[in-house]
């Protein structure tokens, strides 16, 4: 078992340091990705996609250190990113085993920096005037009491993000004892949105005011003018400080859907509602699909066109939050998995290099972890919790490539002058004394 392990580590590894080479099937010992999806994702595009994260995810810090001695030397390790790298924590507490649990929460504050918790009205208060916020609250799969999971990602110092206030899906968002009536729901969606707001105050820092409201007409009856309103009440309800997303269309959607997205958003912007991001999903959850995108046949998530659906998005002057990610594996073997990773890595790197992107978000973060219908490995970990290849790729990304650290000395000028990722920082040296000196920094 250790030496397939090592194996698939070592050609896991050998893939990645030549992904940004242009190649062929031939070329590829592994044949992991055909020419054709090579061809996608050429070696001009990388180099294009290095260029933009250079240009818009690093700054120029100048930071002034007068009472350091010229040539001492200052270790310079960056923290924290300003970039908001997520995943759903549906199953905080679900998982099969106490190690299983901590290994999922330990993910939260290692790997991601934020987490989207799920306030799906209908699982949330399944019974009206019993809402399930407290510990000890009925199980509900992906749905735990949301009340631990603020107090865990508040204790831990993780950008927390409500998902959603209202969602007009009948399946997964209303109550079943919602009535068919526009005037009375009005009423409730207005004392929900307070409700949650007089709970949570800015502790939560994000909330989707309104999921996937363009398809309404086909998703079932809703108030008139719902997504105005909804975003009208959270406003007056929440503190200035707390952010309101709204949160629509997949990726794989017609750019025509976008384009309508763009428009219904502009349309409410119009209007004085104030939205602070715009969320876009995108969810790979067919096996057959993966594959597709394997054999370079799969034209939905071309990065042409997946730039070009972000442009519309980028018409709203809002930032943009990739807010769902699902990439599904084409199936469980080591050559699935390492499909999967590479369709993840070549994503989050387009993504990470747009300028008006903040927040990436993967969605079921453990195998099996998916609602009905969704795929059963589409993970980062497999079922057991063990590490797979889209694991290490986010990690090597996230805290290793587009991490900023490194060791140099002071100049003449006691003025240290760097190019770094946008994030808080540890600058650490010691004084004529050799005492550890230490100071924090934010790179913005």
């Amino acid at each position: 078992m250790k030496y397939l392990v090592f194996i698939l580590l070592f050609c896991f590894s050998s893939i990645f340091i030549r992904a940004q080479v242009p190649r062929s099937e031939a070329e590829d010992v592994h044949h992991v990705m055909s020419a054709a999806y090579w061809k996608m994702w050429n070696d001009t595009l990388q180099k294009a996609i290095d260029h933009g994260i250079e240009q818009y995810r690093k700054a120029t810090a100048s930071i002034d250190l007068p009472d350091v001695k010229p040539g001492t030397a200052i270790q310079v390790k960056q923290l924290t990113h300003s970039f908001l790298f997520g995943g759903n924590i549906f199953v905080y507490g679900q998982l099969a085993t106490p190690a299983m649990n901590s290994k999922y929460e330990h993910t939260f504050g290692t790997l991601f920096n934020a987490a989207t918790i799920p306030f799906y009205w209908k699982t949330l208060e399944p019974e009206q005037g019993k809402p399930r916020f407290e510990a000890g609250s009925s199980y509900v799969y992906r749905r735990p009491p949301t009340d631990p999971i603020v107090d865990f990602c508040n204790q831990k110092g993780i950008m927390t993000k409500g998902h959603a206030l209202v969602y007009g899906l009948r399946l997964h968002g209303h109550p079943t004892w919602m009535p068919d009536d526009r005037n009375v729901m009005d009423s409730l969606f207005c004392r929900h949105i307070r409700q949650l707001a007089q709970r949570y105050g800015d502790r939560i820092k994000l909330w989707d005011v309104v999921n996937e409201p363009i398809d309404q007409a086909n998703r079932g009856l809703m108030p008139d003018d719902y997504t105005f309103k909804c975003f009208q009440w959270a406003r007056r309800f929440f503190p200035s400080s707390v952010q309101l997303n709204i949160n629509d269309v997949d990726l794989h959607s017609p750019i025509e859907l976008h384009r309508r997205y763009a428009e219904l958003t502009r349309n409410l912007l119009s209007r004085g509602t104030k939205i602070d991001h715009i969320g876009i999903e995108m969810h790979i959850f067919d096996p057959l699909e993966a594959s597709d995108i394997a054999k370079g046949k799969d034209p939905y998530i071309s990065p042409t066109l997946l730039k070009a659906k972000l442009d519309c998005l980028r018409a709203t002057d809002l930032p943009i939050h990739i807010s769902e990610v699902t990439v599904c594996a084409p199936d469980t073997t080591a050559h699935g998995k390492l499909v999967q990773a590479i369709i993840a890595r070549n994503l989050y790197r387009l993504w990470f290099s747009y300028p008006t992107v903040e927040a990436i978000t993967w969605w079921n973060v453990v195998d099996g972890g998916g609602a009905s219908g969704e795929p059963s490995y589409s993970g980062i970990y497999d079922k057991a919790m063990n590490e797979k290849p889209a694991y290490a790729v986010l990690d090597g990304l996230i805290n290793k490539e587009w991490k900023t650290s490194f060791v140099t000395r002071l100049n003449k000028n006691r003025q240290l002058t760097f190019r770094g990722f946008r994030g808080k920082y540890l600058l650490t040296w010691k004084d004529r004394h050799g005492k550890l000196q230490q100071r924090t920094i934010i790179v913005e």
